[in-house]
């Protein structure tokens, strides 16, 4: 009886570990690509299309999972809206905005990822609309627009400014900041140009409170700089921002 029940303990053992083994020799289905899988995390090399509603949204070209080539993206009624070149996942060369026509609106030149170069802006008849300057990501200040039959654009607002003078009563002055088209939207900061780039990151953004902007300065009893930098981005007619630099002589040297 003994070796009876050996022998069945035995078998029971071999059993269990048959039924192991065969859990871990289970292949998974690879499946369709869908807009909701990671595509860079399977090494896939090829075109891979997004839909939405039964329409084509996007394509995408892999190389080993990683984005390599052109990227289409496409308007609701089918007609293409932009193409991006990628090379190892970053954007590089020419980034191109498309009419519904399909005419090019804006190319726009990209090198490891960040905007560096000139953005050019088209009419639909093809000739210059506008031409924004970029290094390494940040605007030049220099802003060249066209009217549609070739004008360079010349006339912008400028930034006018009054100070109320408090500093003998409550050892304050307030800058009154506005554009001389008041109309305008306009987005004021305190700062300068760094190495010829507006760089949001070094210039600080003055709120507005009540539809009015101003900077507050009070005595600080030290040796202070003897002007304030400021900067208007200008909203235009074409939708680009006009970068215009006011430097604001103190009355006073210790204003902080």
């Amino acid at each position: 009886m003994r070796k009876v029940r050996n022998s069945l303990v035995i078998i029971l053992i071999l059993l269990l570990a048959a039924g192991c083994a065969g859990k871990g020799s289970v292949k998974k289905g690879t499946g369709n690509v869908t807009d909701t899988l990671t595509v860079p995390d399977t090494g896939y090399t090829g075109i891979t299309k997004y839909y939405s509603n039964n329409m084509l949204i996007k394509e995408i070209t892999f190389k080993n999972g990683v984005r390599e080539g052109e990227m289409k993206t496409y308007y609701q009624g089918g007609q293409l809206n932009q193409t991006i070149w990628y090379e190892n996942g970053l954007r590089e060369d020419s980034v191109k905005k498309y009419y519904l026509e399909g005419q090019v609106f804006r190319s726009t030149p990209y090198k490891h990822d960040t905007i560096d170069g000139t953005q050019i802006q088209y009419y639909r008849n093809g000739r210059i609309k506008a031409k924004l300057h970029y290094i390494r990501g940040s605007r030049v200040p220099s802003l060249e627009e066209f009217t549609r039959d070739g004008k360079l654009i010349s006339s912008y607002p400028d930034i006018v400014f009054t100070i109320d003078d408090n500093y003998s009563t409550a050892g304050k002055i307030r800058i009154n900041l506005e554009l001389s088209e008041k109309s305008r939207k306009v987005k004021f900061y305190r700062g300068e140009f760094t190495n010829g780039v507006f760089d949001t990151t070094k210039c600080k953004i003055i709120p507005s409170v009540n539809d009015k902007t101003y900077v507050d300065l009070k005595k600080s009893g030290t040796s202070q700089p003897d002007y304030v930098g400021i900067i208007a981005a200008i909203l235009t007619d074409f939708g680009n921002n006009y970068l215009s630099y006011k430097k604001i002589v103190l009355p006073y040297r210790d204003l902080k």
